[in-house]
């Protein structure tokens, strides 16, 4: 009889051996199925996304400005002579023509008095002039006297008017320099300086020291510079109210009345004038403070990320994510930059999913995975 268990021992470690290789190959396959369907899903960009915020109706802006006077005058002198009496001091509130002081001229009044004389010998030489003219009128008819002496008759008739003429023109100058004796206030408002005082000698004209200083204070100017980034909105009309810190909580409101519709190469701002009433006298002028300025929106501004953003070599771009997790480049117009968001003025209509922080490598076309949202650690 045949010994067959040698024969069987071997084929079983056969089969065992082919067994142990199909298993060792199927498993490898799994594996490496298995490591290129991961490497396929690492392939896939994670992405944070978010929705572009619709930009508000009115936008707040506050800026800095000064309050001026809505009239500011220095009153100097228009004759000269000596300070005879002031009667408004500083802080006095005054009316259009009230009197502020009072000039003794007594060099003005001396003229004033030889310039009526020489108007009275004016008047007398061309009386006689007259009386002569007339006799040589007569004469010439009876030829007892010749065409030459009418004529200088008659010229000396014409000087001696003009003479009168220009002495009383000249009595006018002096009455006119006499009543500016008087200094009157030009319009209602406060006295804010008095540089003068009894016997000080006055000196006329504006190379000479200010007398006083008179500021309207009914109604004020905030002068306040808008960055050009707001000028085509911030225009006549617009509401502004202004805080000061020596009023804690209080609003003051004002007008935008006018701008300089030129912005300032310096500053690249546009000067603009807020008009504000004080008929109480609450504000003072030269005083800082914040105007608060609510500027319109364009209605179809939205705000994005900065870091959403991708600048190109000629545009700027945002990078959005369909329904189909497929990715579109879409060009942008930005406007004002807030830090960490800015304003997209055209591109965007709101219900797109925006890239955060795109990768360089992110093109057009591209399939990406969303990041899930993170929680909220009081979340449970």
């Amino acid at each position: 009889m045949t010994n067959k268990g040698p024969i069987v021992g071997g084929t079983l470690l056969l089969a065992g051996a082919v067994v142990a290789a199909g298993w060792g190959i199927s498993a490898r396959t799994r594996a490496l199925a298995v490591v290129t369907q991961e490497t396929k899903e690492f392939a896939v960009p994670i992405v944070g996304v978010a929705r572009p915020i619709a930009g508000a109706p009115q936008e707040e802006i506050a800026l800095p400005g000064t309050i001026q006077a809505f009239a500011d005058a220095a009153i100097y002198a228009r004759t000269n002579g000596y300070l005879k009496k002031w009667y408004a001091d500083i802080g006095t509130h005054v009316r259009a023509g009230q009197l502020l002081a009072e000039i003794d001229t007594p060099e003005v009044d001396h003229q004033l008095q030889q310039a009526r004389a020489d108007f009275a010998t004016a008047e007398a030489n061309a009386k006689l002039a007259q009386t002569t003219a007339d006799r040589y009128r007569d004469l010439i008819k009876s030829n007892s006297v010749s065409q030459q002496d009418l004529d200088n008759a008659n010229g000396g008739l014409e000087a001696k008017a003009a003479a009168v003429e220009s002495a009383r023109a000249n009595i006018k100058r002096l009455e006119q320099l006499q009543s500016y004796q008087r200094i009157d206030a030009p319009f209602d408002g406060v006295v804010t300086a008095r540089n003068t005082d009894v016997g000080a000698l006055i000196d006329s004209g504006s190379g000479s020291r200010e007398l006083f200083h008179v500021a309207a204070v009914h109604r004020l100017r905030v002068f306040v510079n808008v960055p050009e980034v707001y000028s085509r909105v911030a225009r006549p009309g617009l509401i502004a109210d202004l805080t000061l810190k020596e009023y804690p909580g209080r609003r003051f409101t004002g007008t935008l009345a006018r701008t300089a519709n030129a912005i300032d190469v310096a500053s690249r701002t546009l000067l603009t004038e807020i008009d504000v009433d004080n008929a109480k006298g609450e504000l003072l002028p030269g005083s800082y403070v914040e105007a608060h300025l609510k500027l319109p929106t364009a209605a179809t501004a939205m705000k994005v990320p900065v870091d959403a953003l991708i600048f190109r070599t000629d545009q700027l771009q945002v990078a959005t994510v369909g329904d189909d997790n497929r990715v579109s480049l879409v060009t942008v117009t930005t406007g004002r930059d807030f830090g960490d968001t800015v304003e997209i003025l055209s591109g965007l209509s709101g219900q797109e999913r925006v890239v955060s922080n795109p990768p360089d490598s992110l093109n057009d076309g591209d399939t990406v995975r969303i990041a899930a949202p993170a929680k909220n650690p009081t979340d449970r």
